[in-house]
Parts: structure tokens; sequence; C-alpha cells
């Protein structure tokens, strides 16, 4: 039989689907285990750190009132529908890991679908035995592994924990359904668009509108009965309620949708050639700006600093506005104050917050900064990059358009985050903005991996990701399982100083500057000798 045939005989659109998944699996094999392992060890841990701060039934009860009166963690976290520790950390990790799972499956399934028709490798490969709709659905599924992984990690061991098996079910559950919603909607967004990058940004754009939709419905009403957050696919996750009176059927809700999705996804696949989709591109002279190589890598890269900078400056705006009530939430808990002080260093808890938000939104930049210099690696895989350096464009000049929107960037997110976190508090904008750009030399750091990486070991570049992650982990939880400083410290974030209230500590700042830019350095001296990929 004739690839033709098979491809019009009965069954033959999904060919080659198995093969096609153990390929995705294969070039994901760094990438999916890390994140599924922080996101499984994200809310795992959540048992231990919460059991911790709230010992007893009454703390978790005083807890769950003061949380269900403050409309700003509501909408940050969402209500909390019962005082146990299961009810707790459902509020406290279950939004945000759906959220994730969410980020993490749109990102699988563009790549495996519009990313690899804009390189062209699928036009190859649907030369060969593979059905018309193998590559959606191997996409798809290897999203469904990853999800249905996080789950049973979510679900061993909280069931261990809190010995409540039908709520860790489905606390597990709504955090894989979730996931495979959005991996639905990337679906859609990979058959309009002829890129990746706006395939990525409209389902980005999807899962925003998701979570801003369920926080100011959230924000309104303490039981999320909000039409705001019955509207949002999150807020659908969120009423599924783990470990109070569950509502199964809202599972039930969220895998209908998904399949609808794929579904809608699976016709207009059918519908256009490779390559093709259904929304134009508008291509144009280069002509301005445009025909620079720093105003190409700016053209490539500005939706994504947009859309970045707003993000920065709406949880600025949030965790400032939490600020003021921070100690009424911890009352008299002294390990929820240790906690703190860990992450912001100082004895009174408003400037500890600070402190730790601060950090935490570094860790978050650093996502920013490594997306953008692997933005240098998917020009040069997709072989964008080969007409760009075939002119008089050498290789460090146009690798340094796309730097300097990563590095300088990172900046940005950063002032703007501490104008968000200055305005939501009510306080003066210098030591809050000072605060937030100390912890730019950390993100630099990380960035300048990403830089050594591509640069030396391009197949491995990828692994950058790994690294931010472990830094993210490490921020996010190390304080809270009391890891030893020994551990902290592996991250470029644990060396900078605890402002604002701490002394300001140059010598380490001078450090990781330095070390970001031998990092750098080394990295692009590596791309000058080695080959670009064909």
């Amino acid at each position: 039989m004739t690839a033709l045939a098979a491809a019009r005989a009965p069954g033959g659109q999904l060919t080659a689907t198995g093969t096609l998944l153990r390929f995705a699996l294969r070039r994901d094999r760094i990438m999916l285990p890390v994140w599924v392992l922080v996101l499984g060890v994200m809310v795992s841990s959540g048992a231990n750190t919460l059991g911790a701060l709230y010992a007893t039934e009454a703390e978790r009860v005083r807890a769950a009132a003061t949380m269900a009166s403050n409309g700003t963690l509501r909408a940050l976290y969402g209500p909390v529908f019962d005082p146990s520790l299961g009810g707790l950390v459902a509020w406290r990790f279950g939004t945000f890991a759906a959220l994730l799972a969410g980020a993490m499956s749109l990102v699988v399934v563009v790549r495996h679908t519009r990313d690899e028709e804009e390189s062209g490798r699928q036009e190859l490969l649907s030369a060969a035995r593979v059905g018309r709709h193998a590559p959606l659905a191997a996409a798809l599924l290897a999203a469904l592994i990853a999800n249905t992984a996080v789950a049973v990690i979510v679900i061993v061991a909280l069931t261990s924990a809190t010995g409540d098996a039908a709520g860790s079910l489905a606390l597990g559950l709504m955090i894989a359904a979730s996931g495979m919603f959005f991996a639905g909607t990337a679906a859609v967004t990979a058959q309009l668009t002829e890129s990746a990058r706006l395939a990525k940004g409209l389902a980005a754009a999807v899962l925003g509108a998701a979570f801003a939709l369920r926080a100011a419905g959230d924000a309104g009403t303490a039981d999320g009965s909000s039409v705001l957050t019955r509207v949002s696919p999150l807020g659908w996750a969120e009423n599924v309620r783990p470990y109070a009176d569950e509502r199964w059927w809202l599972l039930a809700v969220l895998a209908a949708a998904a399949l609808a999705q794929a579904g809608a996804a699976r016709v207009l696949s059918g519908r256009r050639d490779v390559g093709m989709s259904f929304l134009p591109s508008r291509p144009g002279p280069a002509v301005g700006r445009l025909s620079t190589a720093h105003g190409l890598a700016w053209r490539l890269q500005r939706g994504s600093v947009a859309g970045w900078t707003l993000g920065f400056l709406a949880a600025g705006v949030l965790f400032g506005g939490m600020t003021s009530g921070v100690g009424d939430l911890v009352g008299g808990n002294e390990q929820t104050r240790e906690i703190f002080r860990r992450m912001g260093g100082q004895e009174a808890m408003s400037e500890a917050f600070l402190a730790a938000m601060v950090g935490i939104l570094g860790m978050v930049a650093a996502l920013y900064v490594a997306g953008s210099v692997l933005r240098l690696h998917g020009e040069e895989t997709s072989q964008r990059a080969e007409p760009v350096l075939a002119g008089a464009v050498g290789r460090l000049r146009w690798a340094a358009g796309h730097l300097a929107i990563a590095f300088g960037g990172a900046v940005v997110l950063m002032v703007v985050a501490g104008l968000g976190l200055a305005l939501g508090y009510g306080q003066d904008l210098g030591p809050v903005v000072g605060a937030a750009l100390v912890q730019v030399p950390a993100v630099w750091v990380l960035g300048g991996v990403t830089v050594f990486l591509y640069g030396l070991f391009p197949r491995a570049a990828v692994g950058s990701w790994g690294v931010v992650g472990l830094c993210l982990l490490l921020g996010w939880i190390g304080p809270a399982l009391d890891l030893p400083e020994a551990v902290l410290d592996v991250s470029p974030f644990g060396h900078l100083p605890k402002v604002p209230g701490a002394e300001m500590e140059w010598g380490a700042v001078g450090v990781l500057l330095a070390l970001a830019v031998a990092l750098v350095g080394a990295g692009l001296v590596g791309l000058r000798r080695r080959d670009v990929a064909g």
C-alpha cells in the first residue's frame, strides 16, 4: 500500500502516530521531566510545608478565615473551600499548578505541530508514510502523558500526606484536566497561524485571560460563585473543590472541552496544506529599523517583551497590595515568620515579605531571559539565521540584537515590578525599585548560563530550562523545606542581599555581574568559532 493510499484508508490519518510520539518524547527528554518534577514536587511539598505552619485544626481554621476575608489573596490563590490540610494545599497550589500545567501543555503541543511545520521538518516527515493527523495526535498524547505523570505524583504524595484519597485524586485530576484543556487550545491556535511564536502567544493569551477572569471573580466573592469565575476554565478547575465535597462533574466538563478543541483542531488541520494557516501573515519590505539586525530582533521579540512587562506590572501591584496585610495573615505563627525571614531576611514582616516577593519575581524574570536568549537557537535551527548571516551581518552583531533584548528586558521587567510593588503597597518608589534591581545580577547569571550552553554546546542549550527551573524550585520551596544554606546557595539568588531593609552587599553583586559577563563572553566565543546549524 502506498503512503497516499495508507493516508486515505480507514485509520490511515493516524498512521505513524506511535513513532512520532516516541520521537516527541525523545526530543523532550529533558524539558518534560523538568516540568513534571517541578509541578509534582511543588504541589506535593505543600502538605509538609503547610502542615508545619498550621499544625493544629484551630490554626488551620483561623488561617482559612483570614485568607477568605482577604480579597487580594482570593484573587491570587482562590477561595478556601475547606480548612483541612488538603484543603489548604488545594487553595495554595491548586490554581497555580493548573496554570503551569496549561503553560507546559501549550508549549509541548505547539512545539510538535506548528513549530515542526515552520522549520520544514514536518514536510519531510509527511513525505513518508505518516498520516495527516498523526503529528497533532502525537503532540496531544505527549501532553497527556506529561499531565498524567504530574497527576500521579500529586495523587500518590498527597494521599500519603493527608490520608484523603478522594481529595488527592480530585486535585491531581483537576491539574491534569486543566493542562489538557489548554493543550486543546494550543492545538487550535497552531492551525490558525503560520508562526509557532504567534500560536504560543494566542494560547498564552487565552491562559492569561482565564486567570484574569478567575482572579476578578474571586476577588469579589468568597465561594467561587462569581459569573466571571464560572466562565473561566481555571474557575471550573477551582470549583472541582478537592477535599471539600468534590464536584466530579466539572472534571468531565474540562475533559469534554479539551476533546472538543482537539476535534476542532483535527477538522482545521484537514482543511489546510502543510505549512499554511487560516490567519494570513503580513509580509512587508524590510524598511526602517527592521533593516538592521537589532531591528529584526526587536520585531521578533517585541510581543513577548510587552506581554512579560504587563504581567510583571500586574504581579507587582498584586503582591504590593498583599504586603500591608501580611502581618495579620501570619499572626503569631513563628514558623511562617521564619520562612519569610529566610526568604526576605528581615525582622519586619512587611520588609521580609517585600524582599521575598522581589526574589520570586527575579526568578520568574530568569525564565524570560532564558527564553529570549534561546530565540537565537530557534532562529538557527529553523534555518532563518543563515540568510541573515550570509550577508554583511556578523554572528556577534546578530546575537547582540537578541541579547540586548534579553538582558535589557530583564532590567525593564524588574523596574516595572518594583513600580508595581511600590504602587500596590503605597511606599516610596526608590527603595522598592532598588530592591528589584538588585535581583538583576542573578537573573543575568542564569541568562549567561543559557548563552554559554547555546554558544558552546548548542544541542544542550535546552538544558538551561532545567538550570532555571532548579533555581526557581530552590528559591520557592527551599526555605519552606528548611533546606541547608549550602543547598540554597546553589542558586545565584541565594547570594544576593535581602533588600529592602538589609545592608547592601556590593561585593556579592559585583561577583555575580563578573560571572555573568564571563559566561556570556565564553558563549559568544563559542558561537563565533563553531558551525551554524544547516
